[in-house]
């Protein structure tokens, strides 16, 4: 293990969504520590930590993915928590959302509207927004 790519990912993860992505890492790890450590160090301690874009605008392209996906919902509702947390207005985080029921179909922009509605409630949203 790069201790450095390692601790870099972590920091990351802990800036995108707090004790709550650490909280997941920590509960995979107990099972499947190779495959934490790799959620840790590629996507948090390489991608995440690249210049050229910001951690909202990571998070509003990780939302429009995972909605795209249509088979992703677990960890969709957790990058829409993560958006709010990095500071992605309720508004950015819907309009990406719809937006991908042009490109992913409404399917998939109903399910992800879905789990917006979820996190929004869970975190004191309501909907529908002004």
């Amino acid at each position: 293990m790069n201790a450095d790519r390692y601790a870099r990912g972590m920091r990351m993860l802990e800036a995108v969504d707090g004790a709550t992505g650490q909280e997941v890492v920590k509960n995979l790890a107990r099972s499947f520590p190779d495959f934490a450590r790799y959620i840790v160090e590629f996507p948090f301690g390489d991608i995440y930590a690249r210049d050229g874009l910001g951690l909202r605008e990571r998070e509003l392209a990780t939302v429009a993915a995972l909605c795209a996906l249509g088979n992703a919902s677990p960890q969709l509702r957790v990058h829409v928590h993560a958006a709010l947390h990095v500071g992605c207005l309720p508004r950015e985080v819907v309009e990406v959302v719809m937006q991908m029921a042009v490109y992913a179909g409404f399917p998939a922009a109903l399910n992800g509207l879905s789990v917006v509605r979820e996190v929004f409630a869970k975190s004191g949203i309501a909907l529908p927004l002004d």
